[in-house]
């Protein structure tokens, strides 16, 4: 069974004492790749050192996070440090496979929307005029999401919306928007999760598995650190969610990868 994390921060500082025996678990759970979104300059090295080290089988992506532009004055330095990025990449890495993980975040103060709805439309013209996929970033910010990402329709942007956590009614008016997936990870494992029936509703064609650990982990792990092994829970959760077999939706979702992060 192949198996694809499409959101992971494999590169934390939450993997120094065992990294290589938790890429290992990952692999003998079936998860081949990994993609690996970017944060900010300042965990850059970590992640262009992780991916040198495993091309094959750790793929960075490159942005802004809508975090680190608040209250950061020197957020558009880091955003034109993106751009050379994109534009020539750090030699010895594997190809940027997507321009994340970007997007809005209000959850800790709406004081920055400005700032993040900037930093937002310019990674998705960045994404534009390199042919790459976005990976969205929404947190408390649904509404401003959707309506921005409207503003790109018609205009060729796909991408995934990482760690979706919105409706079913959202995940509908996202889909007219783009060649868009969605992300599903750990919270769709949880007892109370409003996620599992959003995902019973959702095409297969449009889910992609992620961990995003070392954060969100899947029962039944709960309380532990989360690693890329695990996203075979979120595997068999959805499974059972949509009426198939685990092989069923590890062969869709890394199709649906590979349809996405074009080249992987």
């Amino acid at each position: 069974m192949e198996l694809i994390d499409t959101h992971s921060h494999f590169y934390d500082e939450a993997f120094d004492a065992d990294r290589e025996e938790a890429l290992a678990r990952a692999a003998a759970e079936g998860v081949g790749r990994l993609l690996l979104p970017a944060i900010d300059s300042e965990s850059h090295g970590r992640l262009f050192e992780l991916c040198r080290r495993h091309p094959e089988r750790c793929i960075p992506m490159m942005g802004l996070h809508p975090t680190s532009v608040n209250d950061n004055p020197r957020w558009r330095e880091e955003l034109a440090l993106v751009e050379r990025y994109l534009q020539s990449p750090p030699e010895g890495l594997p190809a940027f496979c997507a321009v994340g993980e970007i997007g809005l975040d209000l959850y800790w103060s709406r004081n920055f929307r400005g700032e993040q709805t900037e930093a937002f439309r310019r990674q998705i013209e960045l994404a534009l005029r390199y042919g790459l996929p976005i990976a969205v970033h929404t947190r408390d910010a649904w509404s401003e999401t959707v309506a921005l990402v409207r503003e790109f329709r018609g205009r060729g942007v796909r991408g995934v919306f990482h760690a979706y956590s919105d409706t079913a009614e959202t995940y509908r008016e996202l889909k007219e928007l783009g060649d868009f997936a969605f992300g599903i990870g750990g919270v769709v494992t949880f007892k109370k999760s409003k996620l599992a029936e959003v995902v019973r509703d959702m095409e297969l064609r449009d889910i992609l598995l992620e961990t995003d650990c070392p954060y969100l982990t899947p029962a039944p792990h709960r309380g532990e650190r989360n690693e890329s092994a695990y996203v075979r829970h979120v595997c068999e959760k959805v499974a059972e969610l949509k009426g198939l077999t685990p092989e069923e939706v590890a062969q869709a979702t890394t199709e649906n990868a590979k349809r996405i992060f074009k080249g992987i």
